[in-house]
């Protein structure tokens, strides 16, 4: 029972940040917009969440500088793309190269500190439950958060009338733009909410995942929350799912590289992206046409906005 309840514990944890990056990149490309530089937001957040954590002592002030390192290095990527119509696959690499060496040079001088990681929640009795207790009510308030926010774009997505609208010019963005919406200042608002949850999503990793800093502490997550909005289908509860399955993946390298025959770690790491393309196969094969089960103007770069 301890093992297993341990297991979920370190799934959950490592699904955390997945899902807050994928949950903000899929909002955006509801919108209609290709964002590659979330790896480069998620090493700011992350450098910047730990330096704010680690000048004031507070978990909360690292968040928001997290939080606000990604929405820095989004309007960057909007400026870029929606402003001066830069193409959007050129300019999220070259925004994750930047925010790579960027938040090197940030955390240079943090690098074996340590600060107080986020508290975890404890419900006398709750809490206490065997296996149950501590996974439902024993995390940190992140976890928390990262449920609470894909609930709140599934309900605005699907429920409000200005998620209507977002989908709208995802889907058609020259209908939208006929019947008088503003698709750029729209895009723009939905790849700041991208680049925030992204950069909360990289602070995390300090803050609560564990309580140092290292260059390059990612490791590749912004790269996976990409393939796992794509395995999602563009769909906020199917983000849950495919978040907590590529953490688990994560995970579960060390024990798989334990069996007899060992299963190569390398195999293990490619298995989300793997995933990735067989669902992809599946859209294609279902719909007809490759990728259609995207918003119909992904990929485009510039609109007017009047």
């Amino acid at each position: 029972m301890g093992l297993l309840e341990a297991i979920i514990l370190s799934v959950i944890a490592a699904s955390t940040p997945l899902l807050l990056a994928a949950a903000g990149e899929l909002v955006t490309e509801r919108a209609g917009v290709l964002n590659l530089g979330i790896e480069g937001m998620m090493i700011m957040g992350a450098a910047c969440g730990f330096a704010g954590a680690h000048f004031t002592g507070s978990v909360i002030v690292g968040a928001v500088c997290g939080i606000l390192a990604g929405a820095f290095m989004s309007a960057l990527f909007a400026a870029l793309t929606l402003g001066l119509a830069v193409n959007q696959v050129a300019a999220g690499l070259a925004l994750t190269i930047f925010g790579i060496g960027l938040s090197g040079l940030i955390g240079a001088g943090f690098v074996g500190e340590r600060i107080e990681t986020a508290p975890h929640l404890h419900l006398p009795l709750l809490t206490d439950i065997p296996l149950v207790g501590r996974i439902a009510f024993g995390q940190d308030g992140f976890v928390y958060l990262s449920i609470a926010l894909v609930v709140g774009i599934w309900w605005f997505l699907y429920r409000t009338r200005a998620g209507l609208i977002l989908r709208a010019v995802g889907d058609n963005h020259v209908s939208a733009h006929a019947l008088g919406y503003p698709v750029l200042r729209i895009r723009g608002l939905a790849v700041l909410f991208g680049g925030a949850c992204a950069g909360l999503g990289g602070a995390y990793l300090p803050l609560a995942y564990t309580p140092f800093f290292i260059s390059g502490m990612t490791a590749g997550r912004g790269w996976i929350a990409l393939a796992l909005v794509v395995f999602a289908s563009w769909r906020p509860t199917r983000v849950v799912i495919g978040a907590y399955l590529f953490g688990a993946v994560t995970i579960l390298q060390l024990p798989a590289q334990a069996l007899s025959p060992p299963i190569p770690s390398q195999f293990m790491s490619a298995l989300p992206y793997l995933a990735t393309v067989v669902v992809l196969i599946a859209i294609s094969r279902r719909r007809g046409l490759a990728g259609s089960a995207a918003p119909a103007s992904l990929g485009l770069v510039f609109v007017p906005d009047r």
